[in-house]
């Protein structure tokens, strides 16, 4: 994970696998740099991910009430293949970028 601020933004690009081993070193990392930071957005890149379950969406959600808590709002990009039918599922499209949204027309 690299996560890269942006002034009024945060960008985290994620890799790798997703799953419920890797969820407490993720979020307790992105709480941190939001508790810090109070970026307006916060984008979760997942152009890396080759893999998330169910524990990837508890992440975006979990970071969104976080991120809210301070002002800010959650937007998820590069999402693609498997892990955008899994956010598409969870009725999580809204928190799509506009290059995703298009990618689901």
């Amino acid at each position: 994970m690299e996560i890269i601020n942006s002034g009024d933004s945060l960008t985290v690009m994620l890799s790798g696998e997703i799953d419920h081993h890797a969820l407490l070193s993720l979020r307790g990392t992105i709480d941190a740099q939001i508790e810090q930071h109070t970026p307006r957005l916060l984008a979760l890149d997942f152009g890396g991910v080759s893999f998330m379950d169910s524990s990837g969406i508890g992440l975006i959600l979990g970071r969104r009430r976080v991120a809210e808590g301070y002002g800010g709002k959650v937007m998820i990009k590069n999402a693609s293949g498997y892990v955008l039918k899994l956010i598409k599922l969870a009725g999580l499209t809204p928190m799509l970028m506009k290059q995703e949204v298009n990618n689901l027309l």
